[in-house]
């Protein structure tokens, strides 16, 4: 409470983003302004800054000792991320010095910055939640002779970013369950329920699209449904406790008996709430999408995807590749490449060759007496392949009594060798 000359006592951070809220993580610097307001000469002894980050739970359970004995079991734990001092006006009081050093502050407007680092490790995200919190903050004491110290608070806010650009974060969750409903000794038939999300990983503000395929086959009329769910898990001696509430929900339509139902791409939107927090050892925050059918009369059929609220929203080209590995998923690819065809199969027939060659006997005949090159292709076209042979078919005479031998594999060109002179002829 400010009293007397002391109009005003306030702590305003230099960054704050688009909302007017300080937000920092982990390593950044935390810097801002003590502003003071005065009416009149105040003297000052000191005005000092703590800055604190403490992760807190706290809840209790009754317990039975005996018929008429009763107890309450409290459960409390503590961890300190952050603790930082600084002195702003003043010095530390010197025990040999008797006087004490005094600030005037004349009537007007006065400001006093500070800054400091916040710690180089995993900071809890912070939080508030029914049975604990994640809280940091900046106190203001302002001390003067004989007068109560005027004091103020002001909280900001830390994110342990999580990145959903991870392949863990953007693999598909699926899942797919079945149920038959039984009264005494009377079994109806299966209600099946399979659904499919694209990835894991999703920020505040996007929406969900749920894949999913509901088969009725019970006598019951039921009704298909989704849910955003988060979980908070609070430890403290050993003991946990666990809270879970539904953040974002929608409905299909009625089901009646021997029907189906499919949601291709049905949106869920995911409202403004607290990232996952999953590397507190006091407070867990998760997420999970429940795809559920309700069955009036009996237990619902309900199928959990695991979520991560993260804080680092999905790039454009992370958003192509997810689609591309969703879609990769759902094709169904052959086992090993077919065979090509045999030579065989491709095999042009003597009746197809003649055919052809009697097609091209009314072709022009060129000055050299030779067909035109179009009856030539044509009639290559339709030669069947030569036999392989390592004697030449068409062998010349020796010439001079030199001997010529083969040396070519090849299928239509040979070369032979003088072994006198070491000549090649190509033929």
């Amino acid at each position: 409470m400010v009293l007397g000359k002391v109009k005003t006592l306030a702590v305003c951070f230099d960054y704050l983003n688009d909302n007017n809220v300080p937000v920092y993580s982990g390593g950044d610097s935390v810097s801002g302004r003590v502003i003071i307001e005065v009416a009149g000469e105040v003297r000052v002894k000191t005005l000092n800054i703590t800055a604190r980050g403490v992760a807190k739970v706290r809840w209790t359970e009754s317990r039975n000792a005996g018929a008429n004995t009763a107890y309450t079991q409290n459960y409390t734990e503590e961890v300190e991320y952050l603790n930082h001092s600084d002195t702003l006006i003043g010095e530390e009081r010197d025990e040999d010095s008797p006087e004490e050093a005094l600030t005037v502050l004349n009537t007007g407007l006065h400001e006093f910055a500070f800054s400091f680092l916040l710690p180089q490790m995993p900071l809890a995200t912070s939080f508030e939640g029914k049975h604990g919190s994640v809280r940091y903050w900046v106190r203001a004491e302002l001390y003067r002779p004989w007068l109560l110290p005027v004091r103020v608070k002001k909280e900001f806010t830390v994110f342990e970013h999580i990145d959903i650009n991870t392949p863990l974060l953007l693999a598909p969750q699926a899942g797919t369950k079945d149920k038959t409903l039984c009264c005494w000794f009377c079994a109806s038939g299966p209600i099946s329920l399979s659904a499919k999300i694209e990835r894991k990983g999703y920020t505040p503000g996007e929406s969900l699209q749920i894949f999913a395929e509901v088969e009725n086959c019970s006598s019951r009329v039921v009704v298909p449904k989704a849910a955003l769910c988060q979980t908070q898990t609070y430890f403290a001696k050993g003991k946990a406790r666990q809270l879970q509430q539904q953040v974002a929900a929608l409905r299909g339509d009625t089901l009646p008996q021997g029907k189906s139902q499919s949601w291709d791409g049905k949106l869920l939107h995911i409202p403004p709430v607290s990232p996952s927090i999953l590397d507190c050892p006091l407070i867990r925050v998760e997420y999970s999408l429940m795809v559920y059918v309700d069955i009036p009369g009996g237990l619902n059929l309900s199928l959990s995807l695991p979520l991560v609220i993260g804080t680092i929203p999905l790039h454009a080209f992370t958003s192509r590749t997810s689609s591309i590995s969703s879609y990769c998923c759902t094709v169904s690819w052959p086992e090993r490449p077919e065979a090509p065809p045999s030579y065989s199969d491709l095999a042009v027939t003597e009746e197809q060759r003649r055919g052809c060659l009697e097609r091209c006997e009314g072709l022009e005949v060129n000055q050299e007496g030779q067909g035109t090159l179009q009856a030539y292709i044509t009639e290559f076209r339709f030669q069947p392949p030569p036999l392989y042979s390592e004697v030449d078919p068409n062998p010349e005479p020796s010439c001079g009594g030199q001997e010529t031998r083969p040396l070519t594999l090849s299928l239509r060109t040979t070369l032979t060798c003088s072994e006198q002179t070491g000549n090649y002829t190509y033929r």
